[in-house]
């Protein structure tokens, strides 16, 4: 864990009144966390928090240079990350490390740009797009999850198809999709434009089905492919 905290404004988010703003970890203490977790026979390391890319010790590509160059670390990936901090130095920087893991997770939320203005997030659905294309242009066997919501206050039929556009258009090889429920003490919970509980569960269930299609056809296409593997476990019977 390289941060933790967050200083959004996310309406439907808890997080920032719990945990407090946004704080980094010095990097040499993460740096020395690293060392001891491969001393302990970790191989691979997930660079994570509540708000991964808004780590401010040093440019977060660094720190992932640093924490890969550790003897013995095998693989190295990021947590989840905001679509607005995805730069171009960023992604050119991590496929320069020949140990960094080419998979990323996005927090969309939605490909609606006005639930996303409500949700006050810090991008639009351009800017989201952007942000993967630079990915793409710099990982050429990218992988890419994504949370997204279903039935956030005021969220239309229009919106929630513009949201479905995304997922078909980016075609994400995995998604964690979310039903929106109020949280108390969120903004959002006393917003006006509630989806009623029936129609969020309606559209929850196609946007589930729809990126369950997905990945199924993009672990489809790896059939018949013979690809490295980091074994976690081993039980002693296949020993």
């Amino acid at each position: 864990k390289i941060q933790d905290g967050c200083s959004g404004r996310c309406p439907y988010c808890i997080i920032p009144s719990l945990r407090g703003p946004s704080r980094s970890r010095d990097a040499a203490e993460i740096l020395d966390e690293a060392a001891r977790a491969v001393r302990a026979g970790v191989k691979e390391l997930v660079l994570t928090g509540i708000e991964t890319g808004a780590y401010n010790r040093m440019p977060l590509g660094e720190l992932a240079a640093r924490v890969a160059a550790v003897p013995g670390v095998e693989r190295i990936r990021l947590g989840s990350l905001d679509p607005a901090c995805v730069t171009t130095a960023l992604a050119a920087r991590l496929s320069a490390l020949p140990n960094f893991m080419p998979h990323f997770h996005l927090s969309l939320q939605s490909g609606s740009d006005s639930v996303l203005r409500r949700m006050r997030r810090p991008y639009d659905s351009a800017g989201a797009q952007r942000a993967i294309d630079r990915l793409r242009d710099a990982f050429p066997d990218l992988m890419l999850s994504a949370d997204v919501i279903s039935g956030f206050p005021g969220e239309t039929e229009e919106d929630f198809e513009e949201t479905m556009d995304v997922v078909r258009k980016v075609r994400y090889d995995s998604a964690f999709t979310f039903i929106y429920s109020k949280r108390t003490g969120t903004p959002a919970a006393s917003m006006e434009e509630q989806v009623p509980e029936d129609v969020i569960k309606a559209r929850f269930d196609r946007l589930l089905k729809e990126v369950q299609k997905i990945s199924a056809e993009k672990a489809g296409a790896l059939t018949g492919q013979t690809l490295p593997v980091l074994i976690e476990e081993q039980n002693e019977q296949d020993a």
